[in-house]
């Protein structure tokens, strides 16, 4: 098998099972005027990440991995909108709100697109979600059962809302799973770190986390195991 260092003991990926899930890096969390932005948060923490993100994307598509994306967002009449999602807090902008880059975290606005640098290219699966988690309300879990992933790595924002939340319930469903420390962010940087203790607590209870080096390494072809 071909081990990835990682904390807080090595992850033993097997080739036929891996697979990259990217989550939410939309305009909407990431560009000034998006969501994100309304809600008083420095987006440029997010940006600082991209560079990382695309590294881990392109090295899973050179080891002829499977990348998957995922994008938060609504259906224009938001009828997959609970009002406790819609009422919280006290935003300049509430989602479904007409924003800079259209209305705010719906299905085929332009902030709702993933940022240009880490685009989907042709036959890589996007996930639209409703919820924090990935697999609530969306096709994930069928996705990855047709592709026999057993084994997932996650990047993308933010790192204790949706990547977190995503992490658990995929734990839950008996995936092994590792984030990619330097492909992840916060708008609070306690927050990530925060989120990754709890994470590679207890043993990997939840799952492993990673620097982006050494996951490139480790699905190298020439290193990567089989089952």
């Amino acid at each position: 098998m071909g081990d990835i260092k990682a904390e807080p003991f090595a992850f033993p990926a097997i080739s036929e099972a891996l697979a990259l899930i990217v989550i939410d890096m939309q305009r909407d969390f990431a560009e000034p005027g998006g969501f994100g932005a309304s809600l008083g948060n420095d987006v440029s923490r997010i940006m600082k990440i991209v560079p990382d993100v695309k590294r881990l994307i392109e090295g899973f598509r050179a080891a002829g991995l499977p990348v998957i994306h995922t994008m938060e967002c609504h259906r224009p009449d938001l009828s997959d909108l609970p009002p406790a999602k819609r009422d919280r807090g006290n935003p300049s902008l509430r989602i479904g709100d007409e924003g800079p880059m259209g209305r705010i975290l719906i299905s085929g606005e332009r902030g709702t697109e993933i940022l240009s640098e880490l685009a989907p290219i042709d036959g890589e699966v996007v996930i639209e979600k409703p919820g924090k988690g990935a697999f609530y309300a969306t096709e994930l879990g069928d996705v990855l059962k047709a592709k026999g992933i057993r084994q997932l790595v996650f990047a993308g924002v933010t790192t204790e809302v949706c990547v977190q939340t995503t992490m658990r319930e995929a734990n839950d469903r008996g995936y092994e799973c590792l984030l990619a420390e330097e492909a992840t962010e916060s708008y609070f940087p306690e927050f990530k770190e925060a989120a990754m203790a709890m994470i590679r607590a207890q043993g990997a209870i939840v799952g492993w986390t990673a620097h982006v080096d050494d996951i490139l390494e480790g699905i190298s072809p020439k290193r990567i195991g089989h089952a």
